[in-house]
């Protein structure tokens, strides 16, 4: 699905708050935004608001928006529930995905191929979500489903292409994701509970190793 004007400007202001390119503390300018990236008020505002919902800026009435000193530990916690969460969805998916939805999974792993071949970390990127969110559906659960969607977006910062620059993420994700591909179309509901965990839980350690190289 193509990215909105502010989702775009917020997953640009994203990358520059965890690159250390926007410092804690430092103030962001409406008017400086919208100079920026060219465009209203409206879309800079939305895409403020996001970044907030992220726990990356901080909306303070009459102070303006500031960028956080990011919380380690939060993410961690934040990363420990995703890890349990999708665990659960892959579980479900291998007990409920029909023949379509399993073959369909399938061909999203392999979508990814062409970003190995290129290092073509935005791509993986699209299709690392692509894949997260399949499994979600999957799990036949609304409820779940609502509450992964929730936790991906709100880490969502944290798994944008610049964390896959590191220690060759992408190459080891792939390989993560074949694991939890190959458990989900045998029906092998532990081992796909597990190997996805396992997943989200290297994702989590990367993200930190990152952040803690940036102080």
């Amino acid at each position: 699905m193509p990215q909105t004007i502010a989702e775009n400007i917020a997953q640009q202001l994203a990358e520059q708050i965890l690159s250390g390119e926007l410092a804690p503390g430092e103030r962001l300018e409406e008017k400086r935004v919208t100079e920026q990236f060219g465009v209203s008020r409206t879309p800079v505002r939305d895409a403020l608001r996001q970044l907030a919902a992220t726990g990356l800026v901080a909306i303070k009435p009459h102070r303006g928006v500031t960028v956080i000193d990011l919380d380690v530990e939060q993410l961690s916690d934040m990363f420990e529930a995703q890890a349990e969460v999708e665990a659960l969805c892959a579980k479900l998916s291998a007990r409920r995905m029909s023949n379509i939805e399993r073959r369909q999974l399938q061909m999203t792993g392999q979508k990814s191929e062409p970003a190995l071949a290129t290092t073509d970390h935005e791509l993986y990127t699209n299709t690392n979500e692509e894949f997260h969110k399949m499994i979600y559906s999957g799990s036949h659960n609304d409820t779940l489903e609502q509450v992964a969607i929730n936790l991906w977006n709100r880490v969502a910062p944290f798994r944008r292409s610049i964390f896959f620059k590191l220690g060759n993420r992408m190459e080891r994700s792939f390989v993560e994701h074949e694991g939890i591909i190959a458990a989900i179309v045998a029906g092998e509901e532990d081992s796909a509970q597990r190997a996805m965990y396992e997943h989200v839980t290297n994702s989590s350690v990367n993200a930190i190793d990152y952040l803690l190289r940036q102080n």
